[in-house]
Parts: structure tokens; sequence; C-alpha cells
């Protein structure tokens, strides 16, 4: 077994998800991929098993076993299926924004609900022109009386339609970039709330992302999380926690792919012998093997930072490094994987190259990783290093 940072009880949950994952969650990946439709029943294994409490604090219903978990968790799940890992890092960061920023009595009527399941949440950032860059989104929100008026849309939504509450971000101020986005949280059944279309996707087939309208939608102002203006503060916040959780998406796929690969490798053979025992490729699984243990050891650090409060300079560095190294890796490991198999692993039949397909969106959501790159070396150039260089000449 290899070494790692877990407690006893973290991974005895990690191998009841190990068993939930290979026993209900293998088997129907290839048909949530195939036909595209949501997961529903995906949706009740997670409830029935508890594992949307994962997110959660104790005190809201949750089982308080922290971020590293979370991650655990994700990662088991997409080993198997990325979609069904989604359904959880969706959990984890539609509830973030309530859980860093919400009020007594927000997280109280809404925490609960999503540590039962009974309530998925989405996270609406993103725009058709305000993907990275937020301070160029259109959407307004306009005070009136107990109530802020919401006008816009969003793009690229994930859990779209089926979501029954949304994070919503729209500008207060219209003149003051960064500072004039705001945050609210909006009940799915919001009379001028609408879902106009879900995206026919490359990958991660089974989860909906989907375009959203708000048309004169009356949102009450107990509904705003935070403070006017502090909507791009929290959604960095947010995204400095859920990161890894891409991250953890897509180390699985990577791990699952790597695992895949070898047991096709030991029993196809050619020259007389299994393809494992030739130099090319039993380097190649060398790599994949590496490279997945590698992006462990950084997205696991990420995890643990979490849970012990590490500044938040520190975990904004660290949170894209895991995201961003996570996902590269998920990129070239699925795509060695389809090489091992050869024609095999072009072909529906065999999961690699649906791997392949569901890890490229981990380079692009929640930050492409060119943005990722870009608050490394921001997170970089503010630190002090010149004492290294003491004595050099």
């Amino acid at each position: 077994m290899p070494y790692d940072p877990l407690t006893d009880d973290q991974r005895e949950i990690r191998e009841l998800i190990r068993d939930l994952s290979r026993d209900r969650v293998a088997p129907r990946a290839h048909d949530i991929d195939a036909t595209g439709e949501f997961p529903a029943d995906m949706v009740e294994l997670l409830r029935d098993h508890d594992l949307f409490a994962l997110c959660i604090p104790e005190e809201y219903g949750g089982t308080g076993t922290g971020a590293l978990m979370v991650l655990v968790a994700i990662e088991e799940l997409a080993k198997v299926c990325g979609t069904t890992s989604l359904l959880l890092a969706a959990q984890e960061l539609g509830s973030l924004p309530i859980k860093l920023a919400g009020n007594e009595a927000q997280k109280a009527k809404y925490l609960p609900r999503l540590a039962s399941g009974e309530l998925l949440p989405a996270y609406a950032l993103t725009e058709s022109g305000s993907g990275s860059d937020s301070a160029a989104m259109r959407t307004s929100a306009k005070r009136d009386g107990d109530h802020y008026v919401i006008n816009g849309d969003k793009r690229f939504i994930t859990n779209a339609s089926v979501a029954g509450v949304y994070i919503v971000f729209a500008k207060t101020d219209q003149t003051a970039g960064h500072r004039g986005i705001s945050a609210f949280i909006v009940d799915a059944d919001t009379p001028g709330f609408q879902v106009s279309r879900l995206e026919a996707k490359m990958g991660i087939k089974g989860s909906t992302t989907g375009e959203l309208y708000f048309t004169d939608m009356r949102v009450p102002a107990e509904n705003l999380l935070g403070e006017e203006g502090e909507g791009f503060k929290i959604a960095m916040r947010v995204l400095d926690h859920s990161r890894p959780g891409i991250g953890a998406q897509a180390l699985g796929l990577a791990q699952g792919a790597t695992d895949y690969a070898l047991e096709y490798a030991k029993t196809r053979e050619t020259m007389g012998k299994p393809i494992a025992q030739h130099q090319m490729i039993a380097g190649m699984l060398a790599d994949m093997e590496t490279k997945c243990e590698a992006a462990r050891g950084l997205l696991y650090k990420v995890g643990l930072m979490i849970d012990e409060g590490a500044p938040a300079a520190d975990l904004t560095k660290y949170s894209a490094m895991s995201k961003l190294f996570c996902s590269d890796v998920a990129m070239e490991v699925t795509t060695d994987a389809v090489q091992v198999l050869g024609g095999y692993g072009y072909v529906k039949e065999y999961p690699v190259e649906r791997m392949m397909r569901d890890a490229k969106i981990t380079q692009i959501y929640e930050g492409t990783n060119q943005i990722q790159r870009l608050v490394i070396a921001r997170e970089m150039l503010r630190e002090q290093r010149a004492f290294l260089l003491a004595g050099v000449s």
C-alpha cells in the first residue's frame, strides 16, 4: 500500500467509496456517457451513502471530515466515472460560498439540505463575454426596497436545470470593476429565472452544463452573501478552496486510466509476451504511475493546508498549482493510456477514450490552466526570496 497522509478513519471511508465505485458506479459509467442523460440514480446513490455530507461541517448535518476527505472521495469516484465525480465536486463548489461567506441564517437554511443531497447547487459566475475576466460581467443587480432586481445571463454553468439553488454573481455597481460585483443565493423557482439551453459536450456528458437567463428576477435582500461589492473576493476565495476538487477529478481520471492500461498490458500479448514486458510500453506505464503519484502528493498537501487553515496567499498559490499539475497530468496520462491500448483504446468499448475526453475539461473549467500559471507566477513575485541568493556572486 503506497504511503498516504490519511488517518485510519479516512482510509476506512476511502475503502467504502472504492467498493461503491467499483460495484455501483463503474457499471453505469459507459451508459451515462453514451446517453448523455443526467444520472439521477447516481445522485440517489451518493445521497444514500451520505457522500454529499462530506462537503458540509458537522454542525449543519455534514460529516465534518474536512477538505482532504472530499478530495479523496472525488478522486475515487473519478477513477471509474468522471460525471459521477463531478456531482460531488459541484456540491462542494456550490456550497462553499455559503460556508465561507454566509451568515448564520443562510447557513442554517441551506447547508443541511446540501448535506443531505436534498438540494444540488450551482455556481453561476461565468458569462459568454466574461470567463477569466470577471470584471467584464454584465449581469446587473439593482436594489429595490427589500429586494434586488437581477437581469442578465450566465454560461457554462454546471448543474444547470437540476440545481435547486444557484450562487449568482452580478454587478451592483457597473462602474467599479471587480469591486462592483456582489453574490446572491437564488432559489431555482424564483420568478424571472430560466435555464435556456443545455450544452452538448465532448466529455462529462451526463453532467448538465447550461445557460441561465435572469429577467427582472427579484431576489430578497436577505439572500445577499456578505456585503455589496464583496462578490469578487468571495468568488476568488471559493475557487481557492474548490480548484483542488478539479485536481482530484483529474487525478482520479489519470489513475483510473493508468490502472486499466496496466491490466490490459499484462494480458495483451505480442511477439510471444505481454506488452507490459516490452520496454517502450513498460516505460510509458512507469511514467504514468510516477506522474499520478507526484500529482497526488501535491493534491493531498493542499487538502491538508485547507484543513489546517493555511494562510490565504499560500492557499491561492498551492490550490492553483494542484489544479494545474493534476489536470495536465490527466491529459497526458489518459492520452498515453489510449496509446497503450492501441486501436482498442480508440473505440468506445474500452473506457480510456472516455477518460481522455473527460480529462480535457479539467484543464479548462474553474480557471483555465493558462490562468493558473498567471496566478502562480503572481504569487511567486510577491514572495521574498532574496535571502536564498546571499553570498552568490
